[in-house]
């Protein structure tokens, strides 16, 4: 008699626990329905992505890793035609060993004296500008045809002749540039110049984002999780390359996780440098927590949702550190000041040294509600959608105050920010 009193006890228990989630999903779900700022900043996103393609006011390229970020939500404001044209610019610019640039201007607007510009004569209306410090340029190109045949089923892009290639066979080149070019044999993994997590700055010149004689080559997490991400999407669009490629992202997987994730402090280290720092040799990097190369590493699938959980706690809790406004923060600690040439990463907390860029902390949103963590995506996203409400528009990045910096009219934070509202609006919490 006692068993089944027992049996049925923890029965009861297991009820009222499963009433208690359902209504507090169903409190989640009418909160997110009722916010206010939601339709607001979806509304606002909509109005500024009207605009234009160029990443936002101050800026007169397209820029192919911005356009990643803003090009599903211009699919439900342009004609697709327009989306792919942008697209096929970049193919027609791209390098003669497959390198992708990293935004065109119309060739008009070049003045006097600018000379880092790229031309192409399969596209002489525009000129092509290259950070060439980034390892990014071609898997974000990649990353954004797959998101344009996803949002608007239109995969004839892929067929397109650019010269005497494919657009097919244009993408492979692009990756193949990255094997050839930037790939290290020692560690399986693709390297760039020594920046700040995802930024385009290196510490060693005044301008910082060309690489020249003064370079340290570095790997890290954003370059390498951004190629996973690319190679995945490539095999989706383009399934008769999964033998060749598959087996080459299966190794960047498993050498990010050997060679990148620290075990034991559960985060990803900042470089491995393939000569040496370009700090002092006292300086203990490893201190820095990289919160946009962590968000991606999400997105390509290299954190299991236990690490996933731990990664977002170290977030909250070094945002609490910094005193900052939100999960789109940086890094933290920033490197000290006087750490990089340009003056634009100095103080701390400024620009790409600590400053707060929602483009990258939408992201790391849309990740967790993908992995189930509504609720603490719903908590962590309540700063970043009130300052666009509270300044009346997407800035470029906020100061460590919260106070609005660079564009006002940042289309990446507007397309990563839409991206989440929605991925809430249709999500359904863990259980």
């Amino acid at each position: 008699m006692k068993k089944y009193l027992a049996i049925i006890t923890i029965a009861l228990a297991f009820n009222a626990n499963a009433q208690q989630h359902s209504k507090t999903d169903q409190e989640l779900s009418t909160q997110i329905a009722n916010d206010k700022d939601f339709q607001f900043v979806k509304d606002k996103a909509l109005e500024i992505i009207s605009e234009g393609f160029t990443a936002g006011d101050g800026y007169r390229e397209v820029w192919i890793r911005d356009y990643n970020t803003f090009i599903s939500i211009a699919s439900k404001v342009y004609p697709k035609e327009e989306l792919k044209e942008n697209l096929l610019v970049f193919f027609r610019m791209q390098g003669e060993d497959g390198n992708i640039i990293d935004g065109f201007s119309p060739a008009e607007s070049i003045k006097e004296g600018e000379t880092d510009f790229s031309y192409s004569e399969l596209e002489p209306r525009y000129a092509g500008h290259k950070n060439t410090v980034e390892t990014d340029q071609e898997t974000s190109l990649i990353q954004t045809v797959y998101k344009y045949i996803k949002a608007t089923g239109d995969d004839s892009i892929l067929d397109e002749m650019v010269g005497e290639k494919t657009v097919s066979e244009r993408l492979e080149w692009a990756m193949e540039f990255l094997m050839n070019e930037r790939y290290v044999n020692e560690y399986g993994l693709i390297w760039g110049a020594t920046t700040a997590d995802w930024g385009d700055v290196q510490p060693e010149h005044a301008w910082g984002v060309d690489l020249d004689e003064n370079t340290h080559r570095a790997i890290d997490v954003y370059d390498n999780a951004m190629m996973i991400i690319a190679l995945n999407n490539l095999m989706d669009i383009l399934p008769d390359t999964r033998t060749k490629w598959n087996p080459i992202k299966e190794d960047f997987a498993k050498n990010v996780r050997k060679y990148l994730w620290d075990k034991k402090e559960q985060k990803f280290i900042p470089h491995i440098y393939l000569e040496e720092s370009p700090f002092p040799i006292d300086f203990n990097e490893r201190e820095i927590y990289y919160f946009g190369g962590t968000a991606i590493a999400i997105e390509a699938g290299l954190l299991s949702k236990k690490e996933i959980k731990a990664s977002l706690d170290e977030m909250i809790s070094r945002v609490k550190q910094a005193g900052a406004p939100s999960i789109g923060l940086t890094i933290y600690p920033p490197y000290p000041e006087g750490f990089f040439a340009n003056k634009i990463m100095n103080p701390i907390y400024s620009y790409q040294n600590g400053g707060d860029w929602t483009w990258f902390g939408g992201r790391m949103i849309l990740e967790l509600v993908k992995n189930g963590f509504v609720k603490e995506a719903y908590e962590q996203i309540q700063p970043m959608t009130a300052r666009v409400v509270k300044n009346n528009g997407f800035f470029e990045w906020y100061s460590v105050n919260n106070e609005p910096r660079g564009s006002g009219t940042f289309k990446g934070s507007a397309g990563v920010l839409y991206d989440a509202i929605e991925a809430l609006e249709n999500a359904k919490n863990e259980k």
